[in-house]
């Protein structure tokens, strides 16, 4: 072992003044000379800026103005149309599709995307061609809705014991390579009559719709797709109407918005009906079960006794009358009856109108989150 001698002790101080030199008063390099933060300043560091949380859609306090046609995506000129009328562009797009004839076909979805609405899929359990051999036919609205609705491949239970699952997993994973939300409204109307998948129709029974419904969700879930927002939408009560909403109503864990499909001028709803008279007996009803927010997915109203700009009017004057409505969509097609806003000037000026209110007046992104609780 080396011997601690004088000189030796004087090299190891002139070392240790040099080294504590370098690092506490000269650590900065280049051509300037950097002097040391005091002890209290250097351990004081800039809090990282906090992430802006997503904005949800619709935004507090807005309500979005949705638009069905019949061509969907293969042809927008009648949302062009809306739009020009309107003065105003819609922020979502519902669309449907059949089981019996479609596949998932992303450059639809992205066709509604790159035009500033969210994708509103109506899915349907059914072959339609049978619908629309009907009314070529000409036949009677009673016999086209016995008609369609018997098609007994499409029965719910079919569904739930998984006929259907391998094309149902085409399309999970189809939507889930989208990198924004689609909203799927899944065999709507189910209270009714005329459609196969109507729990009083097609040898159906009760507690089936729930059932196909959840398996559908599961699927999905299991899948990993989680940008699908869920529309659970029963058509309006009407006259003798069908069982209770709560026995078809999968759960407030399977539904993220739930819909309301009504209209005036055909029908039950033949003679004026208001807004009020045709949706409120039902969005009570709802509420007593789910608080979930809600949309019309469906409406319009026909000229049949010259009141559609009326209608219209007293529609959009009645909406914010009704807590947690966050959207409506128009059914812009001449079927059964001309349910446009093109239909004629006054009915346009009375719509126009309408949504100039700033409520509806804001723009979608595939970056905001759905509104799925009444708090958010």
């Amino acid at each position: 072992m080396a011997r601690l001698t004088l000189p030796r002790v004087a090299m190891s101080l002139v070392g240790a003044l040099l080294l504590a030199y370098a690092f506490a008063i000269a650590p900065g390099t280049g051509s300037g000379r950097r002097e040391s933060a005091p002890a209290d300043q250097a351990a004081v560091r800039e809090p990282s800026p906090s992430p802006s949380p997503p904005e949800v859609f619709p935004p507090a306090e807005k309500v979005f103005i949705g638009i069905a046609t019949k061509e969907g995506p293969h042809d927008f000129t009648p949302v062009d149309a809306f739009t020009a009328t309107a003065k105003h562009h819609p922020q979502v797009m519902l669309f449907g599709s059949g089981w019996a004839t479609d596949t998932f076909d992303r450059t639809l979805f992205d066709a509604v995307s790159s035009r500033g609405m969210l994708p509103m899929l109506a899915w349907e359990p059914w072959d339609y061609r049978l619908d629309e051999q009907a009314r070529k036919k000409g036949a009677a609205r009673g016999t086209i809705d016995r008609l369609r609705s018997r098609q007994p491949d499409y029965r719910l239970s079919h569904i739930t014991r998984g006929d259907f699952d391998d094309y149902l997993r085409s399309w999970a994973e189809g939507i889930k390579a989208l990198d924004y939300p689609v909203a799927i409204r899944f065999a709507h109307e189910m209270n009714g009559n005329w459609y196969p998948w109507c729990e009083t129709a097609n040898g159906n029974q009760p507690g089936d719709y729930v059932k196909a419904w959840r398996h559908l969700h599961d699927l999905f879930m299991a899948a990993g797709t989680t940008n699908v927002i869920w529309v659970w939408s029963p058509n309006a009560r009407w006259d003798g109407s069908t069982p209770k909403l709560s026995a078809l109503y999968p759960g407030d864990d399977y539904v993220d918005w739930i819909g309301i499909s009504g209209y005036y001028g055909m029908g039950a709803f033949s003679k004026y009906r208001s807004f009020d008279a045709i949706f409120k007996e039902t969005i009570g009803e709802i509420r007593a079960f789910s608080a979930k927010p809600l949309v019309i997915t469906e409406t319009a109203a026909s000229d049949i006794a010259g009141r559609k700009a009326e209608w219209i009017t007293e529609t959009f004057r009645s909406l914010p009358e009704h807590e947690g409505i966050i959207g409506l969509i128009w059914f812009e097609v001449n079927k059964e009856r001309d349910w446009r806003i093109v239909s004629s000037p006054a009915v346009s000026a009375a719509f126009a109108q309408a949504v100039s209110d700033p409520r509806y007046r804001f723009t979608w992104s595939p970056e905001m989150l759905p509104r799925t609780e009444p708090a958010d």
